[in-house]
């Protein structure tokens, strides 16, 4: 686990929420059944035609319309939550006086904006008008038309009369509100949960189950804790052996361990190795890519062949911490590409067909908001499986405070398709790993992850591509100040113990 270096707290209101919104209240849907969700704006602001540089996305309010030589323009941006069937859509606006001028909607089609970078100057093009309405201490515009499935819809608010103003996002009340009415369920479509009938689920060619969940761990974090003796404590602890063992590595160290080999020889406790490698440490990606680590490669791959079990493999798990996003440094996103290519290309060339790719994204909006962050893919034909690593807060009002959806769904800041959503769009044919998931307070701020435990199988059973899930555990992060162990309360462990002894982590490895 690590930190994005542009972390900033993230607080939920939601009653429902989804991919990059946060719904202010709403009723429970029901399949089959509609309901009301009602969605704040994720960004708004206003711009001037005179005071083209200026930034006004933190302002308690919207202004729009004319005043002598000057023409304000309000922006606003909302995230439809993915899997919502929409019915209608209305925008809500508080106004501060009575107007009598007509205030109009225009459609935005660049959504890409964001209100800390908005100005005259960098303010998107303005589509045709969708709704006009004269202000009388609200503002309200039918948006049925506009609005009509999951995703971010971007909306400009102009006049010709004089200026009128109305509470922004950051107004203490009266804030603006798209309310979406819903054909039944806002949540992804409920499937059949992958739980196994006859515990024959066992795993493929690619260490895909054929049915149920890969259930994984990498305990004594941060300690100086010998990982295996730590996961065997977990297993007892939570009451399942897990069927993934995680483990790191960098540069040239001894890879298998004989602690590893042992961990994944037990005929008792079969147990299936994932492991990260930092290949590049003391060098740099462009470096690796150029073949100027071949020789760490090959040797990896010699042990890796002299191993002979089926392995996952992830290459510098959340490369978005390390990019350098300058010309030259190589450590650009595309370097990483490069690089990831070049080394299974030649695990594959040496033999190592043993070798299970996953490629671990972070799993944090900002770095996802990042112009370089697609390029960090290698490529379909290389990439065996989709990984994220991502965490969530069980202390309310705290950074990521959230559930298990919230972890898979976070999307780039300024909106756009959630990760679980972009990835079985972009990458449909790739099962998904959690690669390290968990739960976490602040040490000292004890709060009960029961809540967030209890809301992963329902989430499985909605996501089919999610293969495997990887706990993180540990009482003390990188920067000692979280709390990412599962018995930190008496409820927590509860909660857990019965998500672990879920039959739908019953798979035997082939």
């Amino acid at each position: 686990m690590r930190r994005s270096k542009l972390q900033r707290y993230s607080v939920l209101t939601a009653v429902l929420a989804g991919a990059g919104a946060t719904a202010l209240t709403g009723t429970t849907a029901v399949a089959g059944t509609s309901a009301t969700i009602k969605l704040a704006a994720g960004d708004d602001a206003y711009v001037s035609n005179v005071r083209t540089g200026t930034v006004f996305g933190a302002e308690d309010k919207l202004v729009a319309g004319v005043l002598g030589k000057e023409t304000k323009t309000s922006f606003l941006k909302f995230a439809v939550p993915a899997g919502t069937k929409v019915a209608s859509a209305r925008l809500t606006l508080t106004a501060q006086a009575k107007f009598a001028g007509q205030l109009s909607v225009r459609k935005v089609t660049n959504t890409t904006w964001t209100e800390g970078k908005l100005t005259g100057a960098t303010a998107p093009a303005l589509g045709a008008v969708v709704g006009t309405a004269t202000p009388n201490g609200t503002f309200s515009v039918d948006l049925g038309k506009s609005v009509t499935g999951p995703g971010t819809y971007a909306f400009a608010l102009t006049s010709a009369a004089s200026v009128m103003r109305f509470n922004s996002a950051e107004s203490k009340t009266g804030a603006p509100v798209l309310e979406v009415t819903t054909e039944g369920d806002t949540s992804p479509p409920v499937v059949a949960a992958p739980k196994p009938a006859t515990g024959d689920c066992v795993t493929g060619d690619k260490l895909v189950p054929t049915c149920g969940v890969l259930w994984g761990a990498a305990a004594g974090g941060f300690t100086d804790a010998p990982r295996d003796q730590a996961l065997k404590d977990w297993e007892k602890l939570s009451g399942r052996t897990s069927t993934i063992f995680h483990t790191y590595h960098k540069g040239d160290e001894l890879f298998p361990t004989k602690a590893e080999i042992a961990m994944t020889s037990d005929a008792a406790s079969p147990r299936v190795l994932l492991t990260n490698w930092k290949i590049a440490y003391g060098s740099n990606w462009a470096k690796v890519a150029k073949g100027e680590q071949d020789k760490r490669i090959d040797a990896f791959a010699a042990r890796a062949k002299a191993y002979g079990k089926k392995f996952f493999l992830a290459i510098n798990h959340e490369p978005e911490n390390d990019v350098v996003a300058k010309a030259g440094s190589g450590f650009e996103a595309k370097d990483f590409a490069a690089m990831y290519r070049h080394t299974i290309e030649r695990l594959r060339a040496k033999g190592a067909t043993n070798v299970i790719n996953v490629m671990a994204y972070m799993g944090n909006e900002k770095w996802m908001a990042q112009s370089w962050w697609k390029d960090l893919w290698p490529g379909d034909d290389i990439v065996d499986w989709m990984g994220l690593d991502s965490y969530v807060s069980a202390e309310k009002g705290y950074y990521h405070y959230g559930k298990f959806n919230d972890l898979l769904d976070r999307a780039p800041t300024g909106g756009g398709t959630g990760f679980y959503e972009w990835a079985t769009t972009k990458h449909a044919a790739k099962p998904i790993m959690v690669a390290e998931w968990g739960a976490y307070h602040r040490v000292g701020k004890t709060a009960d992850k029961a809540p967030v435990y209890q809301s992963v199988l329902p989430e499985l059973a909605k996501r089919p591509a999610i293969k495997a899930i990887v706990y993180f555990d540990t009482a003390k992060d990188d920067e000692g100040d979280r709390d990412i162990s599962i018995n930190s309360t008496a409820t927590s462990l509860a909660a857990f113990k019965k998500l672990a002894a879920d039959p739908v982590f019953k798979v035997k490895v082939g």
